[in-house]
């Protein structure tokens, strides 16, 4: 089955070409100002040693970070109305508290919050409020509100006032853009309400960049289809995607750890992707990244999406060294290293330059920098190392050594084993691994409840939440007959009565359509 997996970071925009498990081609370039050149460009380098074959490519694989660069650079956002479900008890807190002044504003000021909702055992708060509901939309008409957050308390647990209230407002503004934090968000009514609030505000802007990704991709004579990176390691098509746009954020470390684990085989390791600015540091768990259960910041705003458990570094490739050799980084050069570095005729001393003085690595003009002074390269070499593995003992989830795997274009710079690991791996088409991992990725669905093992048995809980999430699966577009359970995850509530636990399962499988493809080539 030929795919191809797309990965357009801030620096590089790299693809690559599979037939079922093998790399036929691999490109990485500079992602160009104009990112749909950088992928009409890395997709004729892909395909124009193997002409003909666009007919036989099942599907295309896009991560991106357009989505979170628009929210830590406060563009194209879009005004949104905050609509809570949550009084009387929702009040002391009101929405957007917390957030960054510049962010706020750029999403405005409409904000209601009106009676309803229920608490974690089914206990309803209040009743939804007609006169209160329609006080709100006439006012939303008035405003001419395009956008529009609708957030409940406990919604993950019954989301029905959500729905209510999601109907009659897209009924009275059948043009307004909508999300449903029940639909993108986790327990804990602050954290979902923003996740809400920041998707909606990508909507209009999401709805531009897959209609362009999908022309670039028909351009080049492709039409098959077409689907783009979650954060949790799994697939959304076009059409999910232009609804649910945040469900990108950190897709590009999430794509790197899935790709470290196609290329090595490891379903339990510590990934290490290395690019041009900074190091992200990942754990391998049964094959998928390990998921993060704090409160993530995204742009400044704290949301509770599914995000991986990565930490970031300022080490990488174009990563600024000072003349002794003992501080590195975490200024850096970026996507301008071919342009700064000294070993490609600049005037800046790098992380690169300092691993080809080493005599590691062969790039660039190694003689610019051969009369470098042997104690900073010593000095910033064994820097590079000690940062690397303190790093990576942070993430380790104990004290036993595991496997590290180095991906990305940045992975040069480490140049011997790190202490914590127990094997160092650099994998073929490392450099590439991002793409990888968008090609390769399944279609997921997970589900999250609070459940009280007194009144329903652990077993019977389990069952139940793993049925919903492999219902929610095949809903994505997932072939049932191959989903299988990637986690369960159970958590005490220490403060609830009744023995009441946090209850999560996600379940993974192929896309539906494409599996059956790849049978039909197998038995002939």
């Amino acid at each position: 089955m030929l795919r191809i997996g797309i990965d357009v970071g801030g620096t590089h925009t790299d693809a690559v070409l599979l037939d079922d498990d093998a790399v036929i081609a691999s490109t990485k370039a500079l992602t160009t100002a104009d990112v749909l050149t950088g992928i009409m460009d890395a997709l004729e380098a892909i395909l124009s040693g193997h002409p003909g074959r666009e007919d036989s490519i099942e599907a295309v694989m896009l991560g991106t970070t357009q989505f979170t660069n628009a929210v830590v650079e406060r563009r194209e956002l879009s005004e949104v109305a905050a609509i809570r479900i949550g009084n009387p008890s929702g009040i002391g807190l009101p929405p957007k508290i917390g957030w960054p002044e510049d962010i706020a504003r750029c999403l405005g000021e409409n904000v209601y919050t009106i009676r309803g909702g229920y608490l974690y055992d089914g206990w309803r708060l209040a009743e939804l409020d007609d006169v209160e509901i329609d006080t709100v939309i006439s006012d939303l008409m008035r405003r001419k509100v395009e956008a529009v957050a609708i957030s409940s308390a406990f919604s993950p647990m019954n989301p029905e006032p959500e729905l209510e209230v999601g109907r009659r407002v897209r009924a009275a503004l059948p043009n307004a853009h909508v999300t449903l934090s029940h639909k993108i968000g986790r327990l804990g009514l602050l954290e979902r309400e923003n996740a809400a609030l920041l998707n909606t505000s990508l909507l209009r802007f999401a709805d531009h960049v897959v209609t362009s990704f999908v022309e670039a991709i028909r351009s080049r004579g492709l039409g098959c289809r077409f689907f783009v990176s979650q954060n949790d390691g799994t697939l959304m098509d076009a059409a999910f995607a232009r609804h649910y746009p945040a469900l990108t954020f950190a897709s590009g470390p999430t794509n790197s750890l899935r790709g470290a684990c196609k290329l090595t085989g490891l379903d339990n390791a510590v990934v290490v992707d290395i690019g041009g600015t900074t190091s992200d540091v990942g754990i391998l768990r049964d094959g998928f990244p390990r998921e993060s259960n704090v409160v993530i910041e995204v742009g400044g705003v704290r949301t509770n999406f599914r995000m991986p458990d990565i930490l970031s570094i300022g080490l990488g490739g174009g990563s600024l060294v000072e003349p002794d050799g003992n501080r590195i980084g975490p200024r850096s050069v970026g996507h301008r290293l071919v342009e700064e570095g000294l070993v490609f005729g600049g005037t800046t001393l790098t992380a690169t330059d300092i691993v080809v003085a080493g005599g590691h690595a062969a790039i660039g003009d190694a003689s610019r920098v051969a009369n470098l002074d042997s104690d900073t390269v010593s000095a910033a070499t064994r820097r590079i190392s000690d940062t690397l593995n303190l790093s990576i003992e942070r993430m380790k989830p104990s004290s036993d050594p595991l496997p590290v795997v180095l991906v990305g274009g940045g992975a040069i710079l480490v140049t011997e084993k790190p202490a914590a690991a127990s094997e160092m791996l650099r994998p073929e088409h490392a450099g590439v691994a991002n793409a990888i991992g968008a090609a390769i990725a399944q279609i997921g669905g997970e589900t999250e409840r609070l459940v009280s093992y007194d009144k329903v048995p652990r077993k019977d809980a389990i069952r139940d939440v793993t049925g919903e999430a492999r219902r929610l699966a095949v809903a994505a577009g997932a072939d049932g007959s191959t989903l299988r359970v990637a986690d369960v995850e159970e958590t005490a509530m220490s403060y609830m009565e009744g023995n009441t636990t946090r209850l999560r399962a996600k379940v993974v499988g192929e896309i539906a359509g494409l599996t059956g493809f790849k049978a039909a080539r197998q038995a002939s």
